[in-house]
C-alpha cells in the first residue's frame, strides 16, 4: 500500500459535484487521466504555439509544448523532494497533480495563439469577455464534455482547479482589462477554490489577488516560462526567424549587460556548432535545479499546505529566462511575418463569428445548419443573446487552426468545396 502523503488534506481532494469514486487511482491521477483522454487536449496538436499550425513540421504546437511543460513540472517536484526538508518521503508535492495542471494549462487557448485570444475578447467585450486561462477553468468545470443533451465539466479536485487558476480576480472587479481575469460568472468556482472563505480586503486592491497561486500553480508557471523562453528560441532559429543579423541588430538597440552579451555569444556559438538543442536542454536542467521552497502565509495557508509554501527561483536563472523571452517576443512574435499571420487569424475568427451571430442570434428561428448538432441543440435551449454568444465563443475557442480555416473557406470561398472533410 502506498505511503500516505501528509502534504495534502481532505480539503485538497474535494471535487466539484459529479465525480464517482475510483478503486485504483487517487483523485489527482483521475484529474490527469481525464485531461489526457479529452478531445480538448488532442486538439492542442493543431493549435498555434508560435508558428501557425502546418507552417513547418518540426516546431512546437500547443500539445508538444504542454507535454514539455509537464515533464519540467514533474522534474521540479522530484528535485524539490530529494533536497530534503521541508519535503520528506511522506510529505511532498504530488507530481501527478502537477503533471495534470501542466497538461491542462493551455486547454482554453483558442486557435491562432494570442491573436485569437485578443480577437475573441474584442468580440465578447460587452458579453463577459474572453481570457485563455478563464476559458481553461470553464473547460474543466463546465464544458469539457458536450453532447446534444447538455454539457458537463470533469468534476475537478480543488487542488487541480486551484493549480490551473492562474488569475483569481473577476472581470467585473477591473475597469475593462485586456487579460488576466476570471469571467464574472466564475465567482462560484473561485469560492470553491477558496473553501468559501471571504477574500480579505487588502487582496482585492490592485491586482494582488492574481498573485495568490498555489505551489503547484507556481511550479506550472515556472515550467511554462522555462519551456517557451528556451524552446521558442530553438524553433525561431530552425525556422529562420532568428538569424545572426537580427540578433545583432536587436542587441545594438538595447543597453545590454556583460552577462547578456555573453548569453548572445553563447547562443551564436551553439548555432554555429549545431548544438543549440543540446545546450538549451542543459539550460532546462539548470532551471529545474534553480528552484527552492520557501514558507509563506496567506489567508489559505492554514487550510492547505499548497498555500503554505512558495517557489523561489535563483535570480540569475530567472533573469536568463526573461532575457530569452524578450528576445523571442521582439524578434519572432513582432516580426512582420508572424504579425501578418496573426492578423489573418483574427480576421478568420471575426468572419466566422459574424456568420454565427447572424444565423443563431439575430435570426435564430430558421438558422442555416452551420454549427455541429450538439452546439446547435444547446443554443436552441438558451434564451438570452449573451448566453448564446458565450456558447458560440466556446465553439470558436475550441477550434483548431485548421478547422477554423476550413470553416472560413466553406463560408466565404466559392472555389472551396470540401464537403467530405467535416472538420
Amino acid at each position: 500500500m502506498a505511503q500516505t502523503n501528509r502534504f495534502y488534506r481532505p480539503f485538497d481532494f474535494e471535487c466539484l459535484p459529479g465525480r464517482r469514486p475510483d478503486d485504483y487511482r487517487n483523485a489527482f491521477q483521475v484529474d490527469r487521466d481525464r485531461i489526457i483522454y479529452s478531445s480538448a487536449f488532442r486538439r492542442l496538436q493543431s493549435k498555434t504555439q508560435v508558428f501557425v499550425s502546418g507552417e513547418f513540421d518540426f516546431y512546437r504546437t500547443r500539445l508538444t509544448h504542454s507535454i514539455e511543460v509537464a515533464q519540467i513540472g514533474r522534474s521540479i517536484c522530484q528535485f524539490l523532494q530529494v533536497q530534503g526538508k521541508p519535503m520528506a518521503d511522506d510529505f511532498y508535492i504530488d507530481s501527478d497533480l502537477v503533471e495534470a495542471i501542466c497538461l491542462a494549462h493551455d486547454l482554453g487557448h483558442p486557435p491562432y495563439g494570442h491573436a485569437g485570444e485578443r480577437k475573441l475578447h474584442d468580440l465578447m467585450r460587452t458579453d463577459g469577455g474572453f481570457e485563455g486561462n478563464a476559458q481553461t477553468v470553464r473547460q474543466l468545470a463546465d464544458i469539457l464534455y458536450l453532447t446534444e443533451t447538455g454539457m458537463n465539466g470533469m468534476s475537478p479536485t480543488r487542488a487541480f482547479l486551484d493549480g490551473v487558476m492562474k488569475y483569481k480576480h473577476l472581470l467585473c472587479e477591473f475597469d475593462d482589462p485586456e487579460h488576466h481575469f476570471l469571467y464574472s460568472d466564475q465567482r462560484n468556482l473561485r469560492g470553491f477554490v477558496f473553501g468559501e472563505r471571504e477574500v480579505p480586503g487588502d487582496l482585492m486592491a490592485g491586482r494582488r489577488l492574481n498573485h495568490l497561486k498555489s505551489i503547484e500553480c507556481q511550479i506550472m508557471d515556472w515550467a511554462d516560462d522555462t519551456a517557451y523562453s528556451l524552446n521558442d528560441i530553438i524553433d525561431g532559429v530552425r525556422a529562420g526567424f532568428l538569424t545572426f543579423e537580427k540578433i545583432e541588430s536587436w542587441a545594438a538597440q538595447r543597453d545590454l549587460s556583460d552577462r547578456d552579451l555573453k548569453r548572445i555569444d553563447d547562443l551564436m556559438e551553439a548555432v554555429l556548432a549545431d548544438k543549440l538543442e543540446a545546450v538549451f536542454s542543459l539550460k532546462i536542467g539548470q532551471a529545474i535545479r534553480a528552484c527552492r521552497l520557501v514558507p509563506r502565509e496567506s489567508f489559505l495557508s492554514d487550510l492547505s499546505n499548497r498555500h503554505a509554501f512558495g517557489l523561489e527561483v535563483e535570480p540569475e536563472v530567472e533573469e536568463e529566462a526573461t532575457f530569452f523571452k524578450e528576445m523571442a517576443v521582439d524578434i519572432i512574435f513582432r516580426s512582420p511575418q508572424l504579425q501578418q499571420m496573426e492578423f489573418r487569424g483574427g480576421a478568420i475568427l471575426g468572419r466566422i463569428w459574424e456568420a454565427l451571430v447572424e444565423h443563431y442570434i439575430e435570426a435564430p428561428r430558421r438558422p442555416l445548419r452551420i454549427l455541429p448538432r450538439a452546439v446547435a441543440a444547446l443554443l436552441s435551449r438558451l434564451e438570452t443573446g449573451a448566453e448564446r454568444k458565450r456558447i458560440l465563443c466556446d465553439h470558436l475557442a475550441g477550434m483548431t487552426d485548421g478547422a477554423a480555416m476550413r470553416t472560413y473557406r466553406r463560408l466565404t470561398d466559392p472555389d472551396f468545396s470540401s464537403i467530405i472533410d467535416l472538420g
